[in-house]
Parts: C-alpha cells; structure tokens; sequence
C-alpha cells in the first residue's frame, strides 16, 4: 500500500474542462478550471502556506518555540492552521470580523487562535493589526507576511503553473485569474510565460471597493501586496460582484462544482475572454470550496 502524509496532498489538482459553462462557444475554444478547491484544506492557498512555512523552517525563523502570525482573509489561514495543527505549530490569525461564519469555524477547529478586525478595513485593517502584534514582541513570532513574501508567489510558479503546462501539453493560449495577494497569478503567469512567451495573461480584480468577492482586491483603494508587479500581466479587466455570483451558482448547478465567488468571478472573466477567440484554450483558477459560504446565501434562491 502507497502511503503519504497530510503535505504530501498539496497540489497534483486536476484540470476540468467546463463543458457546460463554454457550451455555445466554438468548438475550437476550451474553457478550463484548476481545481484548487480540491486541496486538503479546501483552497489554492495550500500551496503558499506549506512554501513559506517550510522556508521559515529550513531557514530557522520559525521553530515550535515561535508563534506563526499572519493576516488573512480565510483561506490563508486555514491553510496555515491545518499544517501547523499536522505538524505541532501554534497559529494565531488576524482577520476581518466579517470573515464568513464557516471560515471562522474552520479555523477554531484546527486550533489557531482568531483576532478579528474592522471589517470595513478589510484584510489591509488585519495587516496592520499584525504587525502591531508584531512590533511589540517580534522575537515571539514567525510573521511570514503572504503579501510581501516571494515564496508566495514562486509556489504557484514551481506548483500552478507548471502542472498547468502539462495537463494542456503546452497547448494553453490564455491564463485568467484575480487578484488578492496576487500570488496565484504573478507565480502562474511568470511560470507560463518562461514555457511560452505568447501566452497572454489577464489579470481581474473587483470593479469596485465595496464588492463581495472575498479574497480578491480593489488594487486602486487597496494596499497593494509587494509581490505585485502588475506589467507581468497582459490585460487588466474588473468583474462586477453580481457577474461573480451568478457564475458561482451556474457552476454548481450546471458543472456540479461547488465553489467559492472569486472562483465564479475567476470564471465568468474566462468565459468573456473565450468569446472572443476564434481558437483557444483558457485557463482560470477555482480557489476555494463554496462550503464555506452556505451560511452567506449564495446558494439560495
């Protein structure tokens, strides 16, 4: 018998073809999604979390005897929680108080330790609220800083983006995703590219600051993470939280895919990319399950 721990699952996800949501589309253009919902711990952040947490290690910053700290909007977090839970680490996470009921409860469950923050701040107000935390014992703590640390980003460039070249043999002609940390698509994109220079590259954010898409950012009233350099992408385009929402549901209904808004919005801007190919293969990112809203409503009519 093959056996493996908990890590040893972080990655591999498969590639699904959206058949239904690109049906009326030419025959010769191709929708795909990354399945990062399938993760062990439900999201594309597995991926960063287990980099930065084994480079705090190998590096000796982080050790059983420091605290891992960090900002998030969830799915970070929980990343961060069920390693350090796997592996005896303790996790204290700041994160805005309007995070989703489920989120929260995943968290608590792992063990970490919740401080939440102005909502209206959003994730920048639990940025700020860490380093605070930080600056005041800094030998406690092992603050991997997701939005500034390049190990975010180069975990979707030896992970993502790589298995996505394979999976489509080379084929892929479009990559799509959104921004919240941008590591997903700085990391994805770079890898891409260094395959082949002609894959064309669109970066999606909200259309406005009081959106609902959880995880993704309003780049103009946001602070921008350091990891950011917005030339790598091709294309900058918004999505309405209405478009996201729809998408989200039709994907459940029509795909039987279960996931979250930003994973919506990630392919309804797929979708508008595609329908203006004649050929193609685009590709997007499902960040995250939609189990973790159930309690928002999104599901309910």
């Amino acid at each position: 018998m093959d056996a493996s721990d908990l890590i040893d699952q972080i990655g591999g996800t498969p590639l699904l073809r959206l058949s239904e949501i690109s049906r009326d589309l030419p025959d010769s253009v191709t929708i795909y999604a990354k399945a990062e919902h399938l993760n062990p711990g439900g999201s594309v952040k597995d991926r960063p979390a287990l980099r930065m947490i084994n480079e705090g290690l190998a590096s000796g910053a982080l050790s059983n005897n420091k605290t891992l700290i960090d900002a998030t909007s969830g799915n970070t977090g929980i990343a961060y929680a069920m390693i350090g839970a796997a592996r005896g680490l303790r996790v204290v996470l700041t994160l805005p108080a309007n995070a989703s009921e489920e989120r929260k409860q995943i968290l608590r469950a792992y063990g970490a330790e919740l401080i939440l923050t102005d909502p209206l701040e959003g994730t920048d107000g639990a940025q700020a609220r860490v380093k605070e935390i930080v600056a005041d014992d800094p030998d406690a703590y092992f603050y991997p800083n997701q939005y500034d640390n390049d190990a975010n980003w180069k975990a979707h460039f030896d992970g993502t983006g790589a298995e996505i070249w394979r999976q489509t043999k080379g084929r892929v002609t479009h990559f799509v995703a959104g921004l919240g940390t941008t590591g997903t698509f700085m990391g994805t994109t770079r890898r891409l590219k260094q395959e082949n220079a002609g894959i064309r590259a669109i970066a999606m954010q909200p259309d406005s600051p009081m959106h609902a898409l959880e995880g993704l950012k309003h780049m103009e009233t946001a602070r921008v993470p350091g990891i950011y350099v917005p030339e790598v992408a091709d294309e900058h385009v918004v999505c309405r939280t209405e478009d996201a929402l729809e998408m989200t549901r039709r994907l459940s209904r029509e795909e039987g895919l279960l996931v979250g808004p930003s994973g919506g919005a990630n392919v309804h801007t797929a979708r508008r990319i595609a329908e203006t190919l004649d050929e193609g293969i685009v590709v997007t990112i499902l960040c995250d399950t939609g189990t973790r809203y159930l309690s928002d409503g999104l599901y309910t009519d």
